[in-house]
């Protein structure tokens, strides 16, 4: 299927489409139409009957939600799809199935478009094993609310094996982790790429990389800095360390500093450490202790704040401290400058 005909393909959102778990239809659409769709064309995870109220929805707990919602999906004739209000936005030439795929797509509020291209593999996967997916991660605490940014961020989890892909990250999130079950949502909506990260080659590699290295808080890893574990090590995190020791820091200082402030590591060395560092260098003058003190410095944005804020303090002939400098709020800010204090 080519790409450039599902980038093409207007994304509209039709009468009787809210894209919140919920399909009212149009009062336009014929009594006929309107039954056949009801009662068979609009089967989703995320189309909640018109007659289930949104409290009893919201109160279930995952396992309940399973066994309330239908994950059945009837192979629809093509004339029930037609009927379908997103089916005439998908292309002439494009299968059946493809559409009906697209259709289920937009529904859940994904970019059918971008889905497809980033996972070619979506083309094939029947409708079935995508539910099938979409009934695990609900028996494991993920929420319908949930899945379009999921599933938008990692269209590869749409076509992932539960067995060998997705069972293994939430047993790796138990068993390394300590995750508890009923944390299992928390986890995932912060970091969703762990649900397509492999457990042997990357997370459980990355989990021993950084225990070594001195991050030994199993909470913090996994409910703030989640995002280091779906980090390439040998590629990412590595070349952040060394770009800190080739400034003049030690390794114990550079990995100190990391340990202080993990989103060094999030960091870009081309758009964030080398034009800082060289502003910092050139214009502020600044001593490299005050980096090892202060690693938060790469986390200000060298346009919005540090430039502003040191071309002010410089036309002030006020010398503030970076933390000083760069954390205090504006009015706090102009306050200092006014009163021409040094705060430390």
């Amino acid at each position: 299927m080519s790409q450039s005909i599902l980038h093409k393909s207007p994304r509209i959102r039709p009468m009787g489409l809210d894209f919140k778990g919920k399909i009212s239809i149009s009062p336009s659409l014929n009594t006929n139409n309107t039954n056949t769709m009801s009662a068979t064309a609009l089967r989703s995870p995320l189309c909640i009957s018109s007659s289930q109220s949104q409290s009893e929805a919201q109160s279930s707990s995952p396992s309940n939600s399973q066994h309330q919602l239908s994950f059945h999906l009837a192979t629809k004739p093509k004339s029930l799809l037609q009927n379908h209000p997103l089916y005439p936005p998908t292309h002439a030439n494009l299968s059946i199935q493809i559409q009906e795929k697209i259709i289920f797509l937009e529904i859940m509020g994904i970019d059918s478009g971008k889905a497809l291209s980033l996972n070619p593999s979506l083309q094939s996967a029947p409708l079935h094993s995508i539910h099938s997916i979409i009934s695990f991660l609900q028996s494991r605490g993920i929420l319908h609310k949930d899945l379009p940014r999921i599933f938008g961020m990692c269209p590869k989890l749409l076509t992932a094996n539960i067995k060998t892909d997705i069972d293994p990250v939430f047993n790796f999130l138990s068993q390394d982790l300590k995750v508890p079950e009923h944390n299992f949502r928390r986890v995932i909506n912060k970091c969703p790429r762990l649900l397509v990260s492999s457990v042997r080659d990357q997370l459980k590699p990355a989990l021993f990389w950084l225990q070594r290295l001195g991050f030994k808080d199993l909470d913090v890893l996994a409910y703030q800095d989640s995002v280091l574990l779906v980090s390439s090590v040998e590629n990412t995190l590595i070349p952040k360390l060394k770009y800190l020791q080739g400034i003049g820091l030690s390794k114990d200082e550079a990995v100190a500093m990391v340990l202080r402030c993990p989103g060094l590591f999030t960091f870009s060395l081309e758009n964030n450490y080398k034009p800082k560092y060289e502003y910092f260098v050139e214009e502020i003058k600044g001593e490299l202790e005050e980096l090892k003190d202060f690693p938060q410095y790469f986390a200000f944005s060298l346009e919005k704040r540090i430039k502003p804020r040191h071309i002010e303090s410089v036309k002030s002939g006020v010398k503030l401290s970076l933390p000083t400098m760069l954390k205090s709020t504006d009015e706090e800010f102009n306050e200092l400058l006014k009163r021409g204090l040094v705060k430390s």
